[in-house]
């Protein structure tokens, strides 16, 4: 093994995924290991963990592996020399944007609510006498 390959129990360190996660984003598609040893052991190199942290990012937005695989799609669409700067992938691109930022809108949302709901047991608490962190 070459020093800009890692095996995958260090991208599960690096990346805080199990590494049943890994192979199973390996299994649906969304990531292939860069290269294998002589012995069959899954190889991967940094853009690899780049592209395991960003599919690690969609998951508390709640996207589906069909759209993470499209965006994964398009991003990979825009690295390739002959479709970078393509008007459409570039409309996909800000379309996943555009639902990233509502999703981020509903999440800040949920989480008002959530400390709303905290500051109101912490009175209660107060109140009657418990203590409150």
């Amino acid at each position: 093994m070459d020093s800009q390959h890692m095996q995958i129990g260090e991208v599960a360190d690096r990346t805080g995924l199990s590494l049943r996660t890994i192979r199973y984003y390996e299994e649906v598609g969304l990531l292939a290991p860069t290269a294998r040893t002589t012995g069959g052991f899954r190889l991967y190199a940094d853009a690899d963990v780049t592209r395991l942290e960003l599919i690690k990012r969609m998951k508390p937005l709640d996207f589906s592996l069909e759209e993470t695989r499209a965006l994964l799609e398009v991003l990979d669409g825009l690295e390739d020399p002959t479709s970078a700067g393509d008007p459409a992938l570039l409309a996909r691109l800000e379309e996943f944007h555009d639902a990233a930022l509502g999703r981020v809108a509903a999440v800040r949302e949920r989480l008002a609510i959530a400390d709303g709901f905290a500051a109101h047991l912490a009175e209660q608490l107060t109140r009657h006498g418990g203590t409150s962190r």
